[in-house]
């Protein structure tokens, strides 16, 4: 992880209430600094709903998380002078995370999600502990939380209990400069009071899945960019392979209406218009090649289905911003009850849903790069594409490095979320580990970025080879982005180089500059 501070973006402030965020809302907060203020309507229902809280704090009847222990303790009652100790206790106890620190931008977008849902009234949270925490996160105070601790049912019990802690005072923090330093010490420069918890407060900060959300909600906005790339990166391979664009005519595709197949084969005609290249070899008499590998004639279709999976995640994650989720939880009409709405399947499964379609769109890319390298299937190029085979490697071992990281994706496409583990004394006998499946998503989308760079490189080495023959406008944008043919040199470089076009979206943008918005 970086420890790179985000910058505060005053000029950008994202109202949180009682109705949902966007997942571009959560994105500007994690990763662009935006800061928060909550509406009027939201304050109102809290201060409405802790009414309720405070009323049965007061029964001789036990109500859980109000006058009970939590979990497999939730028979045991509390007497009123040992709740605030409760609280403290749950929140102390529950901080137990281990392992490397999470990155910034999601323990951001975990606080962010934690705080919508605070404002939509339905926890019983007080208002003074909301707007400090909303405070915290807007001075860019950042909780240390570590990568292993959530099972992904009752909340993300530890990532949340541990920025719990720092809004008590308690625990390593990170300020707004990135620095590290004690909790009660960054919020004191910042002007803000650590918060002393009273009933339902220590579970309305823990019980939810923000985590999981928040690392879906930065994922879906990385995969879509992601997705668009793949079709600029399978074009040149076409173009370069002198394969046929032919088979991604609109018609052939409003064949089998699948809505991410047409987008993307859209885009594939688009790029790969008015190239010469392509010109070259359109004359049935000049080219004897029937078919195009799988890898070629079938991008749209890989990708496509990637789209249409993408799209279903995008209403899962629209759902779940939607929702109020603790236990137990305040209804509008008063009523305090328990219930199973923190429990992280649907976000889940549709973590695991994205690991799987990144594989596989990563492993089509990694066969269209092995084709270039081959003489016996490359159409005429030199061997691995190097300026003097047997002398030069070329991009021999470029490959190798793609074939490693596909290989890594498919292990990362095993599903967390048919991993349950009991836990809690076999009270929690069922869990989501929506966070793990979270956790290793965004390996999965480093390693695409990876393998669509490598494969861009390689592309544009071979469509460099057609010379005098001229690549399509679109593509020629990109592959004047990349590095040029030659002799060997250290090509780690050209290959970070490869990345940072892809991750950054230049590779996009360049493209689009020339042919216009795609999909």
């Amino acid at each position: 992880m970086t420890d790179t501070a985000v910058e505060q973006d005053t000029k950008n402030v994202v109202e949180v209430g009682i109705g949902p965020l966007t997942i571009e809302q959560v994105v500007d907060v994690a990763r662009g600094g935006a800061a928060i203020r909550l509406s009027e309507e939201s304050l109102a229902e809290v201060r409405a709903s802790r009414s309720f809280i405070d009323r049965l704090a007061d029964d001789t009847i036990p109500h859980y998380g109000i006058s009970t222990g939590f979990g497999a303790l939730a028979t045991k009652h509390i007497p009123p002078e040992q709740r605030r100790q409760l609280q403290r206790s749950l929140i102390r106890s529950h901080a137990a995370g281990s392992g490397p620190e999470v990155e910034r931008e999601v323990v951001r977008a975990t606080m962010l999600l934690r705080i919508s849902t605070l404002a939509t009234g339905r926890t019983g949270i007080r208002e003074e502990t909301l707007t400090a925490y909303v405070a915290m996160l807007n001075a860019g105070i950042t909780p240390v939380v570590h990568e292993y601790g959530s099972l992904g049912c009752s909340g993300d019990l530890a990532p949340l209990a541990h920025c719990a802690l720092a809004l008590m005072g308690e625990g390593p923090v990170r300020d707004a400069a990135g620095n590290v330093k004690d909790a009660g010490e960054a919020l004191a420069e910042a002007g803000i009071d650590p918060v002393e918890l009273q009933e339902k407060e220590g579970l309305a900060l823990i019980n939810g899945t923000d985590g999981m959300l928040g690392m879906l909600c930065m994922a879906i906005v990385d995969l879509r960019l992601l997705l668009t790339t793949v079709d600029i990166s399978a074009a040149m391979s076409v173009e370069g392979l002198l394969g046929t664009d032919d088979v991604f005519a609109a018609d052939l595709h409003a064949l089998r209406p699948h809505t991410g197949q047409e987008l993307s084969a859209a885009n594939l005609r688009i790029v790969l218009a008015d190239s010469e290249i392509r010109e070259s070899h359109r004359d049935p008499a000049a080219c004897t090649r029937v078919q195009d590998a799988y890898s070629l004639r079938c991008a749209p279709q890989v990708a496509g289905a990637a789209r249409d999976t993408l799209a279903h995640a995008e209403l899962i994650a629209s759902r779940e911003l939607a929702a109020a989720v603790d236990n137990p939880v305040v209804t509008i009409d008063g009523r305090v009850e328990s219930n199973g709405n923190f429990h992280g399947a649907p976000v889940a499964y549709v973590l695991d849903f994205l690991a799987i379609v990144i594989a596989d769109v990563a492993s089509m890319s990694e066969r269209r790069t092995d084709r270039f390298l081959d003489p016996a299937r490359n159409a005429g190029l030199h061997a691995f594409l190097a300026d003097d085979p047997g002398v030069d490697s070329g991009y021999m071992i470029a490959q190798y490095t793609q074939a490693a990281i596909v290989s890594e994706l498919k292990r990362l496409a095993s599903p967390a979320s048919v991993d349950s583990i009991p836990s809690s004394a076999m009270q929690e006998d069922h869990v989501s580990m929506g966070w793990s499946a979270g956790r290793k998503l965004r390996r999965a989308l480093d390693g695409l970025t990876r393998v669509l760079a490598i494969e861009m490189l390689t592309a544009a080495r071979g469509i460099a080879l057609r010379a005098p023959l001229t690549s399509s406008p679109g593509t020629a944008a990109v592959v004047r982005a990349l590095p040029g043919p030659g002799p060997d040199r250290f090509l780690a470089p050209d290959i970070e180089a490869a990345v940072q076009l892809v991750g950054s979206g230049d590779a996009v943008r360049h493209a689009e500059g020339v042919v216009g918005r795609l999909a």
